[in-house]
């Protein structure tokens, strides 16, 4: 053919078999297309469906047909990226939630409860969006303790992620210190009143804390994608009730941090003991009431569907 040829229309492809045809696949109408070329599977391509049996469709009944959904597996992370993800992410959240105390407190109270709560909250909710596929994004030795505890974690990596949890808040307070010193002590967590109230409101807020953070993080029918979304506003909340009796530290390294570079150990007992012993209520009472993972409660109904999680 000569040059001047002009170009044809793209050919329509065939029309492909109409889903339940004899002897055609369930969906025969799903093709997967590699736009780039790089080689990348979807997950269309692992979806296969067999066993065609009882072919009545004179009776108005449709094929039995078994799917199967072939997901790939996630490649594993060595536990040094894991505590180096693990550091990262507790620095980030122990400079936000201090630094907007610090600030605060030169600002005459600028930024308000409403204020420092979003901004833990914030924090809590970015690094759980970023570092939660990669170590989990524990960000607090509470946490760490009552998921080893609930057999969710292995106890033999506890030590190694409670010291890059507390190495990164002693970073972050000294950093802290070298920026706005004098003006530390608003970064510190100390009780305003009775350490009795103080102990029970840090105990009810770790609870609450834990108690959802079982819930998006170990149950299957709970909307693991917004696992940073939920965590977050609870914080926020837990900041709102308690943050001006107790500074809301819920996590014991957020105390401990900038109490040694404030040198300010005021009831910091309250603070090391008290969320570790609310978190561990708060995993072990949501384990209780949640449904079993085989159904036992719902014989003879359909499963509820479970979310995908990454």
């Amino acid at each position: 053919m000569d040059n001047d040829e002009v170009p044809s229309a793209p050919s329509t492809p065939a029309t492909p078999a109409t889903p339940g045809t004899p002897g055609a696949p369930l969906f025969g109408g799903f093709k997967h297309h590699d736009r780039n070329g790089n080689g990348r599977k979807s997950l269309l391509s692992g979806f296969k469906c067999f066993g065609v049996e009882d072919w009545a469709m004179e009776q108005g009944t449709l094929p039995k047909v078994s799917c199967s959904l072939a997901l790939p597996h996630p490649p594993a992370v060595s536990l040094a990226r894991k505590v180096g993800a693990e550091f990262v992410g507790t620095l980030i959240l122990i400079f936000a939630g201090t630094a907007t105390a610090i600030v605060n407190q030169k600002t005459q109270g600028s930024e308000t409860l409403l204020g420092l709560a979003a901004s833990t909250g914030l924090a809590v909710m970015i690094v759980i969006l970023s570092t939660g596929h990669i170590s989990g994004a524990h960000l607090n030795p509470s946490i760490t303790i009552a998921f080893a505890a609930l057999k969710h974690f292995p106890w033999k990596h506890v030590p190694v992620y409670i010291g890059a949890q507390v190495g990164a808040s002693i970073c972050a307070a000294f950093a802290l210190k070298g920026i706005f010193h004098p003006i530390m002590g608003g970064g510190v967590t100390v009780p305003s009143g009775d350490y009795g109230q103080a102990f029970a409101l840090e105990f009810i807020i770790s609870f609450n804390l834990m108690f959802v953070v079982t819930a998006v993080a170990t149950d299957t029918r709970a909307v693991g994608e917004l696992a940073g979304i939920a965590v977050g506003a609870t914080v926020m909340l837990n900041i709102l009730i308690a943050g001006e009796t107790t500074g809301a530290s819920m996590n014991p390294v957020r105390t401990l941090g900038p109490a040694i570079a404030a040198n300010n150990f005021k009831a910091i007992w309250i603070y090391l003991t008290a969320p570790i012993i609310g978190a561990l209520c708060g995993a072990g009472t949501y384990s209780a009431v949640k449904l079993p993972e085989d159904g036992g409660d719902n014989h003879g109904k359909p499963e509820t569907p479970r979310s995908f999680r990454r």
